[in-house]
């Protein structure tokens, strides 16, 4: 029987793609391992493999079709002696994962189910909770909770999208559930929040607005809209507060021109922003406490020192990270990012080459930004932005105005993850890792 072949997820948070090039076409043969397609996901382009051996009957995507959500057939494999033929029309589309699941789990629990008189009923509507909203319950679940006089809008549900399955409203108290909600309903209630603003105005009323004037529209690629939507998230659920701090970097500019000296003929150049690296690799070690990210529910402090560094592309950014940062040296640091770097451009980095890390640097200083600030990528509990060295008047340790190369950063906080005389703490650390450089190598 003919197969199937699914836009795969690639990532763990892609939900489409564009189809950018099949590798096949109809009539190939193709074995385990033979590269199908190249897939364009929100970060990157990535091959995909056949999982199976077969003939490659039809395909049903376009090469560049963009928007293709993960799970939507794009192509039907024939197994063997059978031929294009034997394919009638293009295979419906793949159902969403959660709803098979939920499908699967309806099916199941009705056939569980007791053939009692209670069982034959029908289950009761869908219920609302008091604010009005619904509840999303099973059928079995809805009938089980009405015999035993539980109130389901006191049990939180571990079906697909909090759907309320059997096993919740069996492991729940008969009687407890409408106490509880009766005691909430004759407590006074606090006032409910402000209504969340609005999110500007609408697609239209913004190309209304410029009629008459030239202008291109640009359309929004997968990296664009991940980006907004991330960002906007960040600004809108992550509590920022920012720590400002200027750092003297005469000491390790002087120290890096004698290392780069001495590891010119290895072909090894250091930047400033390897120093920085390494820097906030070894202060997350100092202060393990700011070493965490947010995850809902709880705090993940890491033991390693997983530094991500922002990389500009066109049209957007990767922040590849740096695993193990404290553990490797200015030099290794220096060929691992400029290899990041550089796949990053050619959109080429693997997914888990991007994801992760608890910390993330932010440098404009290359493009003449003397200070700024940067948004947190969740889950990370903090970003430092780096600006310019430059020279500025400074008053010396005599008392005397001198003049010194000084560099402004910034480092914007996630509270929920760091205080504030926590991470005031771990920008002390970086700031001196970086005016005594030597202390680096120690």
């Amino acid at each position: 029987m003919a197969t199937e072949i699914l836009m795969p997820a690639l990532s763990p948070t892609m939900e489409e793609g564009t189809l950018a090039k099949w590798l096949v076409k109809e009539g190939d043969t193709v074995s385990a391992g033979d590269l199908l397609a190249e897939i364009e996901t929100d970060k990157a382009t990535m091959e995909f493999e056949a999982v199976d051996e077969g003939v490659v009957g039809k395909l049903l995507v376009a090469e560049g079709t963009e928007g293709v959500k993960v799970n939507t057939p794009i192509a039907v494999m024939l197994d063997e002696g059978e031929s294009a033929s034997d394919i009638s029309s293009a295979p419906a589309k793949a159902e969403a994962p959660a709803a098979k699941q939920a499908e699967a789990e309806a099916e199941a629990e009705a056939e569980a189910a007791p053939q009692s008189a209670s069982a034959a009923k029908p289950a009761p509507a869908a219920p609302k909770s008091g604010d009005g909203a619904r509840i999303f319950a099973s059928p079995l679940a809805r009938r089980i909770a009405a015999d035993k006089g539980i109130d389901l809008a006191g049990i939180t549900g571990s079906g697909p999208h909090g759907r309320i399955v059997k096993a919740d409203v069996e492991g729940a108290k008969a009687g407890t559930a409408p106490a509880a909600a009766a005691t909430e309903a004759a407590a006074p209630k606090p006032a409910a929040p402000a209504a969340v603003a609005a999110a500007g105005p609408s697609s239209d009323a913004v190309v209304a607005m410029y009629q008459g004037r030239a202008y291109e529209e640009v359309k929004l690629d997968g990296m664009r809209k991940t980006i907004a939507a991330r960002l906007t998230e960040a600004k809108q659920t992550v509590p920022h507060f920012y720590l400002r701090r200027e750092i003297r970097l005469d000491a390790l500019m002087k120290f890096r021109a004698e290392l780069n000296k001495q590891l010119e003929p290895r072909g090894v150049k250091l930047s400033v922003n390897d120093f920085i690296i390494k820097a906030c690799a070894l202060a997350l070690q100092a202060v393990p406490d700011a070493n965490a990210v947010w995850a809902g529910d709880k705090v993940l402090r890491l033991k390693p020192s997983d530094v991500a560094v922002a990389v500009a592309i066109e049209g957007g950014l990767f922040t590849p990270v740096l695993k193990d940062a404290e553990m490797k040296s200015l030099s290794a640091l220096s060929a691992e990012m400029k290899d990041l770097a550089k796949r990053a451009r050619d959109r080429k980095l693997a997914p888990q080459e991007y994801q992760g890390g608890t910390f993330a640097i932010s440098n404009l200083g290359m493009f003449g930004i003397e200070n700024f600030d940067a948004v947190i990528n969740p889950p990370h509990g903090a970003i430092l932005a780096v600006g310019a060295g430059l020279k500025k008047p400074v008053v010396g340790k005599d008392g005397e105005l001198t003049v010194a190369t000084v560099m402004s950063v910034t480092l914007s906080v996630d509270h929920r993850v760091i205080d504030g005389a926590l991470g005031a703490e771990l920008l002390t650390q970086i700031v001196e890792n970086l005016e005594n450089p030597m202390v680096m190598l120690a």
